[in-house]
């Protein structure tokens, strides 16, 4: 199999990343558990300090220089963050990460089916009756809020299943939405499975039935290109802790026409115009929707994760890392007692080298170790200086799909290498002996 090596210079951009240095458990570090959190480069470490040591006021309330200055570095990062998922400034809402988001989106629709906002709020409003779809894959934090949102309103929550290789059944999904569906809701990618779903196609089934389309960008926003705008979703959420950059901060993304018509969600100051005893009068988006405080040298941070994942280049990230994840799958399959989930060679369809025609993966796979718990075989990788994630990863209901309360889960990113994917899989080929499951 050919590397990408030849497009990225691993080692200069392995030397970025000031933890990659270290060892675990006097081993040196293989971390391969980026889908949870990624490492941060020195570019942002120094970002966020150099705002903190000489730039630090409150933005869009004061008059004063170091105001004026943090204030044009606060809006700078909106802009090249917005820029970098094809947006531009006043489609993106600063949040505490996609969680916040999504609740924002879901309360700001709840909000609206009470009767709050503009008159042209009133689009959103849901009851008793109108439905929701989710799909099986979702993490909780695109599940519960929809759940509770049915709750208030009186709505029904649906879901699109998915199939035994991991992919969506696009055909009952044509059947579950309909005239009733007023929101669909879907992760560009899965957390647990790794595959980039049809957004398309979901897409333009919603849009036929007029519905609202939600997408959860966390695990494809640091690895693919994306082009939200292009994609024609309506809104989508992100996290900067994955995408290299900071925690604390994330993005909302949404079609002008969408965020204009949405009520606010949280209220207070930095996002009115006028206010009275009795009324205010609020701001347009994004304000409207950043009610107090907001995480100024985290933007700035993540502004500065974004612009090191440009110089890079996407297309060559998302080249490397789907080197990685083939090397992955077919050194995994070839281990005995493993169970990979999402694998195209299960259930119907043609498999070509690591996937299935037709279906696109970033780097990420979640697999079952016959006769051991995924908590066991998380502490003999990690005894080896191998960091993955093992548990439901907030996917309790595609677990439960697959028959299982937990897995391994091992996700790469740019600063990986061949080297790290060989160690881990010599780490996993080693488990069922060492706990007497299997040779």
């Amino acid at each position: 199999m050919s590397s990408p090596a030849s497009v990225l210079d691993l080692a200069a951009i392995r030397a970025d990343f000031p933890l990659l240095a270290e060892q675990v458990n006097g081993q040196p570090l293989v971390y391969l558990d980026s889908g949870a959190t990624s490492q941060k480069p020195q570019a942002v470490i120094d970002a966020e300090v150099a705002f903190l040591t000489r730039s630090n006021a409150a933005v869009h309330r004061g008059a004063h220089t170091l105001a004026a200055e943090a204030t044009e570095l606060f809006e700078d990062a909106r802009a090249a963050v917005a820029g970098f998922v094809g947006a531009q400034p006043e489609q993106l809402v600063w949040t505490s990460g996609a969680t916040a988001g999504l609740n924002l989106v879901a309360y700001a629709i709840g909000n609206a089916s009470v009767g709050r906002g503009a008159p042209a709020s009133a689009r959103f409003a849901l009851g008793q009756g109108d439905e929701i779809v989710i799909t099986e894959t979702e993490h909780h934090a695109n599940l519960i809020p929809w759940q509770e949102l049915a709750a208030r309103t009186g709505a029904v929550l649906r879901h699109i299943p998915v199939r035994d290789d991991g992919t969506l059944d696009l055909e009952v999904a044509a059947s579950v939405i309909g005239e009733r569906t007023r929101i669909v809701a879907f992760t560009h990618v899965s957390n647990v499975l790794g595959i980039v779903n049809p957004v398309g196609e979901l897409i333009a089934l919603a849009q036929k039935v007029g519905a609202v389309t939600v997408m959860d960008a966390c695990q494809s926003a640091p690895h693919l290109p994306l082009d939200l705008p292009a994609l024609g979703v309506d809104l989508a959420v992100f996290s900067g802790h994955k995408m290299l950059g900071p925690y604390a901060i994330g993005g909302l993304y949404g079609r002008s026409d969408v965020l204009e018509a949405l009520p606010p969600f949280l209220t207070g100051g930095s996002m009115i115009t006028t206010v009275t005893l009795e009324k205010a009068d609020y701001l347009p988006p994004p304000q409207r929707f950043e009610a107090g405080t907001q995480p100024v040298s985290q933007a700035v941070a993540l502004a500065a994760a974004v612009r090191y994942l440009d110089a890079v280049g996407m297309p060559a990230v998302h080249a490397h890392e789907k080197a990685l994840e083939q090397r992955m799958g077919e050194g995994l399959r070839s281990i005995p007692g493993i169970r990979l989930l999402g694998d195209p060679s299960t259930g119907s369809g043609t498999t070509t080298g690591s996937g299935a025609t037709g279906v696109e993966r970033v780097g990420l796979w979640a697999f079952d170790v016959d006769g051991v718990h995924a908590h066991d075989v998380g502490q003999f990788l990690d005894a080896r200086g191998v960091a993955v994630r093992v548990g439901h990863h907030c996917a309790q209901p595609l677990h439960r799909r697959f028959g299982l309360t937990a897995s391994v889960r091992a996700s790469a990113a740019v600063y990986n290498t061949e080297a790290d994917v060989d160690t881990f899989l010599d780490a996993v080929s080693g488990v069922r002996a060492f706990f007497g499951a299997g040779a």
